[in-house]
Order: structure tokens, then C-alpha cells, then sequence
């Protein structure tokens, strides 16, 4: 269980801020999800509030394709039709789809680059955390320094998996945890209005023309 959603305790206050729209066409939604939303409706009381809802209202055929945590912001594709819904799929599944993400973690990385190859698996007894483990899945994450400060560095994130919380995991595993995160980092969480993690760009190929098509939604951080 990696859904925030799922806790009990999980205090949920949605913003209130309309619709981003980053592109739309009749086979495709792209929006920029803001912080503190959910993706979808949770199981739980009081945590019906979500962007797809949202998103529905204004667009009735709106159909989910992939997720963001909810703490995360950027862009996120919805399909129109079923089949583009199937073959965005795919995209994902078969890993076409590619990622990059803009993350501000805690103290100063030494290198300017590197890759974490670690597998992941849930933490069982601190769910919703998940943990590299050795009969975990695999998972992959390229970094690339932007810029560092005197307690922060700003990094550039590549997912080449989608596993669940991979890009805090991993970049805890390196010892220096997103800053923000209430999960990961809580001793950071108390200084940051949010968990400073975001979905920048989202390439893949369109349903319809088969054509790769690019999206980027602004650094709000």
C-alpha cells in the first residue's frame, strides 16, 4: 500500500486552484497537478476530492492513464477514448514513455551526476514507505546536478522505472532526501511548504499520429 490516501491519520487539504491545461486534443488531456491533490478519489472518507473528478467535470470523457503521488506536482496525461487510454498505456507499460523530474534534496551531492540501481519493495511495517530491498523490483534513476547551495542541491531526476515513491527512495538511499517530504524527510517537512518534487517534462508517443510528442509543465520551486 503506497497510496497517502490509505492512512488513516493521512491529513488531506486539496488547493483550491482551477484546471492547468498543457495541451488538449481530441485523443489526449495534459494538465499540470498541483501539490496536494490526489490523482484519483481515495477509499476513505473525505478523500473524494481528486483531479480526475475534477477533470471530469469539465471534461466528461476524461480516463485515467498513470499517477502522480499526490505530494507531487507536474505534468500528467489523461486519455479521451478508450484506445487511446490502451495505448497510452502501453507507451508506460513497455516504457516509451519518458520522465524527467526537478528535485531540490537536502545538503550538497559531490558528484555531477550518477545513476541509482536499486530495487524496491514495500516497507511492510511502515507502510506506506517503500525500501530498497534485495527481492525488491528493480528500479533505475539517472541524476544530474542543476545547481547547489550551501544546503541544498537541485537535481534533474530520470526515472527509467516506475516504481512506487522510486525517485524519494532512491534519492534517500543517497543520503540526501527531498526536501519536504513528510515521509522520507520529516525533520525537512516542518521548513517547506510542500514535498519539492516535480513532474517537468512527460514525452511520449501520441494515440493518434504515432508521432512523439513532448509536454513541460513550469518549475513552480
Amino acid at each position: 500500500m503506497s497510496d497517502p490516501s490509505l492512512i488513516p491519520d493521512f491529513d488531506y487539504f486539496p488547493p483550491d486552484t482551477p484546471l492547468q491545461f498543457l495541451h488538449e486534443d481530441a485523443q489526449i488531456l495534459v494538465l499540470d497537478k498541483p501539490a496536494g491533490l490526489l490523482t484519483v478519489p481515495g477509499k476513505l472518507e473525505g478523500r473524494q476530492d481528486s483531479l480526475i473528478t475534477r477533470l471530469q467535470a469539465a471534461r466528461w470523457d476524461a480516463l485515467v492513464v498513470h499517477r502522480l503521488d499526490c505530494d507531487t506536482s507536474g505534468a500528467i496525461i489523461f486519455a479521451r477514448t478508450k484506445q487511446a487510454q490502451g495505448f497510452l498505456g502501453q507507451e508506460f507499460e513497455q516504457r516509451r514513455a519518458r520522465k524527467t523530474y526537478i528535485a531540490r534534496l537536502h545538503g550538497q551531492l559531490a558528484k555531477d551526476s550518477g545513476t541509482v540501481d536499486l530495487p524496491l519493495g514495500s516497507d511492510w511495517e511502515y507502510r506506506p514507505r517503500q525500501k530498497v530491498t534485495p527481492d525488491g523490483r528493480a528500479a533505475q534513476t539517472d541524476w544530474q546536478v542543476m545547481l547547489r547551495s550551501a544546503t541544498e542541491t537541485r537535481v534533474r531526476l530520470t526515472p527509467h522505472t516506475g516504481r512506487s515513491h522510486q525517485l524519494r527512495v532512491h534519492m534517500l538511499a543517497l543520503g540526501h532526501p527531498i526536501v519536504g517530504d513528510q515521509i522520507y524527510a520529516p525533520e525537512t517537512s516542518r521548513q517547506y511548504p510542500r514535498l519539492m518534487l516535480h513532474a517537468e517534462t512527460l514525452s511520449l508517443h501520441h494515440p493518434a499520429t504515432g508521432d512523439r510528442v513532448s509536454f513541460t509543465a513550469p518549475v513552480p520551486f
